[in-house]
């Protein structure tokens, strides 16, 4: 099975995602969304970013030191295959989600304790079942 590293699926804690407001979006995000597309929900880890809209999830990656150079990927809601999510505990304080698509793909999310990670499964359901 194929994993996409999409660099941001680390357990350290500084580096799990943080829920930000939608007007903290890359704006080149809100370029490369389609006509009726709809940010649903925004995360970002220090550059990094995760974006879940009405269609798809969206991941920005910064590369290299100067953060000039940005990875895109497109992960279409249609191509999932399956997802599972695991809530935040006593210790183990991150919530994750973890998703396979169709073509073997696998991504995994870390997010900071305070997300309501329920809420990422019900809008993945509501496009996938």
């Amino acid at each position: 099975m194929a994993t996409i590293s999409t660099g941001i699926n680390l357990d350290a804690n500084l580096m799990n995602l943080k829920a930000i407001d939608i007007k903290e979006v890359r704006p080149e995000i809100h370029e490369l969304l389609i006509t009726n597309e709809k940010i649903m929900f925004a995360f970002q880890t220090i550059r990094d970013q995760v974006i879940f809209t009405n269609n798809r999830i969206f991941v920005a990656n910064v590369k290299g030191i100067s953060g000039k150079k940005i990875a895109y990927f497109s992960y279409p809601y249609s191509k999932i295959q399956y997802y599972g999510i695991e809530t935040a505990g006593l210790f183990d304080i991150d919530s994750e989600l973890i998703i396979a698509f169709s073509n073997g793909t696998n991504l995994q999310f870390d997010f900071k304790s305070n997300v309501d990670i329920k809420s990422i499964s019900s809008l993945i359901s509501s496009y996938i079942l």
